[in-house]
């Protein structure tokens, strides 16, 4: 029997299916097992490389068959995808796993510890009652406009709701119903100041959210996303490759020697590109105080592109630099422009 050089797991949640290699590709075992099952068969089998897809579950798995001393890597379900041949099945997947993992040009997603998934747990907790509050917030400002009431936009005028109910005459039922939606948006917004406080405290814990919160722009809640998404920052081999990981760089559609740049490709986490947006966006407000380099490059930027093509330009800038940061453990230097 062959010795099995690469294994490829398609994970599920109570059966896993597995597929296992020798190293000149030839199957060793197909095999369906429970999760209690497949740690009892990595435990007795020699060390060798596990492959599975980047999901959920996935970095736990990764952790804990480092643990039985076999090497895991991730990879991202679209990079699977091609190597799936035939009709799909779950072995199938597994086989087309191992296939993606043997390529020696494949991307690998690196592992999340347990602090980073914490992090990135409490970060989606946070996102989700930031939707529950803008709801609550719409469905008061919905049920007063059926009522001829039109409130301002934004959330001060909810905090001082009664002030405004006095002000008209509408049924008792409707003032208790929007009375308890003021209860829950209270609420809410108590367990989203929390969990910002909550936030901060895991910040000052960290040195290296602490160097991502000196690049301009960039505050608590960027800093800490950076933290988690990044992990060790040298997995991707430049700032560049990090920025196109997050589809901040243009996408491109070439042809017969002939190049052709559109927009940004929008790959990758789509919350981590909109936060380095937004941060980009709040550093052009301010553009006028900034005397540096980054203050000079902007403006000049400014005057040959449209605005949100420089926020896009801009934020590749800012993944690029908190990867440098990170990748080689320097701090942010604010170059001065040299005089006209």
């Amino acid at each position: 029997m062959d010795t099995v050089s690469l294994i490829g797991i398609d994970l599920g949640k109570h059966c896993f299916h597995l597929h296992a290699q020798a190293a000149s590709g030839h199957m060793v075992f197909r095999k369906k097992l429970t999760r209690n099952q497949i740690f009892t068969l990595l435990g007795n089998v020699p060390s060798c490389t596990v492959v599975m897809e980047a999901c959920a579950g996935a970095h736990w798995m990764a952790r804990r068959i480092q643990g039985l001393g076999h090497q895991a890597k991730l990879i991202s379900p679209r990079f699977v995808k091609p190597f799936l041949r035939g009709n799909k099945n779950d072995f199938a997947d597994a086989q087309a796993i191992c296939e993606a993992g043997s390529r020696p040009a494949m991307r690998f997603v690196s592992p999340r510890n347990e602090t980073q998934q914490t992090l990135s747990a409490l970060h989606r907790v946070r996102e989700g009652l930031i939707r529950d509050r803008t709801g609550t917030v719409n469905q008061i400002h919905g049920f007063l406009l059926e009522f001829g009431v039109s409130l301002p936009k934004g959330m001060a005028v909810i905090r001082q709701l009664p002030a405004v109910l006095s002000a008209h005459e509408l049924p008792p039922r409707l003032i208790a119903l929007l009375e308890r939606l003021q209860a829950h948006f209270k609420y809410l917004d108590e367990q989203i100041g929390e969990l910002d406080r909550e936030l901060v405290r895991q910040l000052g814990e960290d040195e290296r959210s602490q160097r991502l919160l000196e690049i301009p722009g960039i505050g608590p809640v960027t800093a800490s996303v950076l933290a988690t998404e990044l992990g060790d920052a040298r997995q991707f081999a430049s700032a560049r490759q990090f920025a196109a990981s997050i589809g901040l760089v243009p996408r491109q559609y070439s042809t017969g020697g002939k190049p052709t740049l559109l927009g940004i490709s929008k790959r990758g986490d789509k919350n981590l590109r909109r936060l380095l947006v937004q941060c980009a966006r709040s550093v052009m407000q301010r553009i006028e105080r900034r005397t540096d380099r980054l203050g000079v490059w902007i403006r000049s930027l400014l005057t040959r592109r449209h605005s949100n093509v420089v926020a896009c330009a801009l934020a590749s800038k800012l993944a690029r630099i908190a990867w440098a940061i990170l990748a080689k453990g320097t701090r942010y230097l604010c170059e001065q422009a040299p005089a006209a």
